[in-house]
């Protein structure tokens, strides 16, 4: 029988050469090929000693490290089931993920383990174990113990590898189940679609308790045996100093943002560069069209989420065109649909909803809610809302959730934000839909200026009411220092409303 482990098919693209450099960090120090074979060996040696049922899960909050990468790796050697937490998750929190998960196994910070340990032990967890990343804890200690021979445990295509939560921008978050074979065909599919090749060098600066820095940066490089420069927290300076050593980056826009305004990025700094990859957030067309012009690089937008990993990308040969996520990525059927189920044409905006082998298991322990989100024939309702346009391109145009019905209307808060940041002196915007008595809903817009530049939020709404209708125009505005965001740079639009909620309200005499 044939293993189907995704740890296997990583393991297999290690290069011959086990003793090259697999990993350097920030701090100086290297990680060879052999090493990360060794460790997850002992790591998954010391899981298997710990004689846990199958399926279990391994919940871990950490901060960033290579010794966490190799827990993930270890995890998934083993064949547990790997359930990484937000760094910045507090107690209310976490005891939620735990008792929801129910992880055999804890690993958290030293400085945490007082009460992490306290909701793990009430959940009924029976194993704790520290890790901090100056490569210290319990975890490592233990482990040191174990052999640094293993047999990668046989698993199935569709065995469960991975519980990620959402971010819960939205709501309450919910455990999305991602099989061994998810990743590994989205990994496959990103390895040719992205043109990895030998000799690729990955800046690896994101977190990676997230799709983004956990599947798509860390598989795409050991897909392809390809050696990281491993940065445990983003320094904009650092990576661009870096640059002529590596050829791909991959980042959220914030990053883009940092990296702009760094006086030695040039385009002699990116000489080597191949590819600059954004995701998990949208990138305004400004970001996209200032990092053309000081690099002569082209940004790759890419589209995914979860439940799904990668599910759409700008082509790595052709035109990336900038406010757009490109195309379906292949193996992957993309639709868009309104409420009634019908098809859209072109540059209708719907639903968009997926189909494919990277397609998530389900919600962990949540049959109903599992159901609710498939369509009857197999599609999975992401709760994006976008178009389709003429040449092909897939353009998000927002959460169905965020979506704003004010008297009888839909508006689109992405299309008034493309409005509003066009507007002279903007950084950046956030509309969010408020109960109003008499329209239901209406939009208020929250607004932040460019450093130096002082805006009128008057001003904002009137000049919007030369260029949309009047039902799509905010009844407020709101000019503040920054908008509240998750740590993948995602704009909480539910604190917004929550804030704003009232605004509108009729209070009795």
């Amino acid at each position: 029988m044939k293993n189907e482990n995704l740890f296997a098919a990583l393991r297999a693209a290690f290069p011959a050469d086990l003793t090259a450099i697999a990993v350097e960090t920030d701090t100086g120090l290297n990680y060879s090929w052999l090493d990360l074979e060794r460790a997850t060996a002992m790591l998954a040696n010391l899981l298997v000693s710990l004689k846990l049922p199958a399926g279990s899960r391994i919940a871990v909050q950490v901060e960033k490290s290579v010794e966490a990468m190799l827990l993930y790796l270890a995890t998934l050697r083993a064949g547990y089931v790997f359930l990484p937490l937000n760094t910045a998750y507090q107690s209310a929190e976490i005891e939620y993920f735990i008792g929801n998960a129910e992880p055999a196994v804890v690993v958290c910070s030293k400085k945490n383990f007082g009460w992490v340990s306290k909701i793990a032990f009430k959940a009924g967890t029976q194993n704790v174990f520290t890790l901090d990343d100056d490569r210290t804890g319990s975890l490592l200690d233990r482990a040191t113990h174990c052999s640094d021979k293993h047999t990668v445990a046989l698993m199935q295509a569709d065995d469960l590898a991975a519980i990620l939560y959402t971010s819960g921008t939205t709501g309450r978050s919910k455990g999305a189940m991602l099989s061994h074979g998810n990743m590994l065909s989205n990994a496959l599919v990103l390895k040719d679609y992205w043109g990895w090749k030998p000799g690729d060098v990955l800046i690896h600066a994101l977190p990676i308790f997230h799709v983004h820095g956990l599947f798509v940066a860390l598989h795409g490089a050991l897909i392809n045996g390809s050696k990281m420069m491993w940065c445990a927290r983003f320094d904009p300076k650092f990576v661009v100093g870096k640059m002529p050593e590596a050829t791909v980056f991959m980042g959220v826009p914030t990053l883009y943002v940092r990296l702009l305004n760094e006086p030695e990025l040039d385009k002699k700094a990116v000489r080597n560069m191949r590819l600059f990859v954004a995701g998990s957030a949208p990138l305004l067309i400004e970001t996209f069209n200032d990092w053309q012009q000081k690099t002569g690089h082209t940004i790759l937008e890419r589209y995914g989420m979860c439940e799904t990993a990668m599910l759409t990308s700008n082509p790595y040969k052709g035109e990336r065109r900038g406010g757009t996520v490109g195309f379906a990525l292949p193996g992957v059927s993309l639709r868009v649909q309104d409420d009634d189920g019908k098809l859209l044409a072109v540059d209708e905006i719907g639903g968009i909803q997926v189909k494919g082998p990277n397609i998530f298991k389900g919600y962990w322990r949540m049959p109903e809610k599992t159901k609710e989100e498939f369509t009857a024939d197999g599609f999975f309702k992401t709760g994006d809302v976008g178009k389709i346009d003429k040449r092909g391109y897939i353009i998000i145009v927002g959460r169905s959730k965020d979506l704003i019905i004010s008297g009888g209307y839909n508006v689109y808060p992405a299309e008034i934000e493309g409005y509003i940041n066009d507007l002279p002196g903007v950084a950046e915007s956030a509309l969010v839909g408020v109960p109003h008595s008499d329209f239901g809903e209406v939009g208020v817009a929250v607004v932040v200026a460019k450093p130096g530049v002082i805006l009128q939020a008057d001003a904002i709404v009137a000049a919007l009411k030369s260029k949309l209708a009047n039902f799509k125009i905010p009844k407020m505005c709101f000019v503040v220092p920054e908008l509240p965001r998750n740590t993948m740079g995602k704009v909480q639009k539910n604190l917004l409303r929550e804030q704003h909620k009232m605004l509108f309200s009729v209070t009795p005499a």
